[in-house]
């Protein structure tokens, strides 16, 4: 999903409401925040981080370098600080910590990614938006499945 994200992003943008757009790539992106939080909570962080350098690689081998390089500082970064602030508020449940981790990490990923990729910030509200959406939806669906399952 990363390389796919990355493809996405080096030539489209979507729109995100609000009269914002993003690079395209802004809703797989947001996805993986919320799906790298789900594998963390069942297998812990290394299938993380060798599931996104896998991703990193591939992107390089199949796009642009100098997204692919945007990608792995950002991704990167964010992967540390979600990481942490997950750990940090898992004990208020997976739907707090997933919200709270994924919104941190997401400003973080968004500004790095922005800025090493095209040299500005000027899609970073579109950016932004987009991720927060991906997130609801990943919350939501969280909140449904525990609750179906209880």
């Amino acid at each position: 999903m990363v390389a796919l994200a990355n493809l996405l992003s080096a030539s489209l943008t979507v729109p995100v409401g609000f009269g914002l757009v993003a690079p395209a790539g802004v809703y797989l992106a947001g996805l993986l925040f919320a799906l790298r939080d789900l594998i963390h909570e069942q297998s812990g962080p290394l299938p993380v981080l060798y599931a996104l350098f896998g991703g990193i690689i591939l992107s390089g081998l199949l796009g642009s370098d100098q997204i692919a390089a945007a990608s792995a500082a950002a991704f990167t970064a964010a992967e540390l600080i979600d990481t942490a602030v997950y750990a940090c508020t898992r004990r208020h449940g997976p739907l707090v910590a997933v919200t709270v981790s994924n919104l941190v990490a997401l400003a973080v990923d968004s500004t790095l990614f922005l800025l090493i990729a095209f040299g500005s910030l000027a899609m970073a509200p579109g950016q932004f938006v987009g991720k927060v959406w991906m997130t609801v939806l990943a919350v939501f669906l969280l909140w449904t499945c525990r609750r179906w399952t209880r």
